[in-house]
């Protein structure tokens, strides 16, 4: 698949005075059907963006460029831009949970240093989707947590395995419906992520999935579920990237 669907690639630092280092990103830059063409749509042509944590782990073990080009050179989905933010995995726990000692600094980078350098480089729509967050456990709980920060930014998420924490679940159940309902959210976990070894402890991620899915629908979000066989890794979950990315941009 690589070489049929060739994608570029390029990396940015952006320098995050609120975390007090430098985070790389990597974007995907699409390209319309690079087995004919192989020039990437320019950087002043507005397309969404999905924002993922995990960076790295979303390009490397997921595949993500790829299996993004791949469904637009195929005219299953419309072009979009796909940035990853690398994680620091030593302080990902102290960034990425509600409660960590680095978690509100994470969160002022997101907006404040992130999304400007980001944006100031690639054209967003004036009007319509434009922003999608996406995250695996604890990166999918972070990416709860910045969409509900400011929900006037976000239209959308993709929730991979998310663990919906006590504190998570606890602003969820305080939400009020008429900030959040233009959100769309997709959701997947594995049936075999019962009891799943963490540095939380050992967690049962369908169970903390299926409560937080009926919590959200009874807010009025949009919830596209998908549970079936797979465990806690990017095995399982580069193969619903695919359905993930068709969701919010299919043609």
């Amino acid at each position: 698949m690589d070489a049929a669907y060739r994608r570029k690639v390029v990396v940015h630092t952006v320098d995050a005075r609120c975390l007090g280092r430098t985070v790389d990103i990597r974007v995907f830059i699409p390209t319309i059907d690079p087995t004919v063409d192989d020039q990437p749509i320019a950087n002043d042509v507005p397309l969404p963006i999905v924002y993922v944590q995990d960076g790295q782990h979303w390009f490397m073990y997921g595949r993500a460029a790829t299996i993004a080009q791949r469904l637009i050179s195929e005219r299953a989905v419309r072009p979009f831009r796909l940035v990853g933010i690398d994680v620091h995995l030593p302080t990902r726990l102290a960034e990425y949970h509600p409660e960590g000692e680095r978690n509100a600094a994470y969160r002022r980078f997101f907006f404040e240093e992130l999304l400007p350098a980001v944006e100031a480089r690639y054209a967003l729509p004036t009007r319509g989707l434009k922003r999608v967050y996406g995250g695996d456990s604890l990166g999918g709980t972070v990416s709860f947590d910045l969409a509900l920060d400011r929900p006037d930014l976000c239209q959308g998420l993709i929730s991979l395995s998310t663990a919906f924490v006590p504190p998570l679940m606890t602003r969820l159940k305080a939400l009020q419906p008429a900030a959040v309902q233009h959100l769309s959210v997709f959701q997947s976990v594995g049936q075999d992520e019962t009891h799943v070894d963490t540095r939380l402890g050992t967690l049962d991620f369908v169970a903390m999935n299926r409560a937080a899915r009926d919590l959200l629908r009874q807010k009025g979000i949009a919830v596209h579920y998908v549970e079936r066989p797979g465990s806690h890794t990017w095995g399982a979950w580069q193969t619903i990237l695919p359905d993930s990315l068709r969701h919010f941009f299919a043609l």
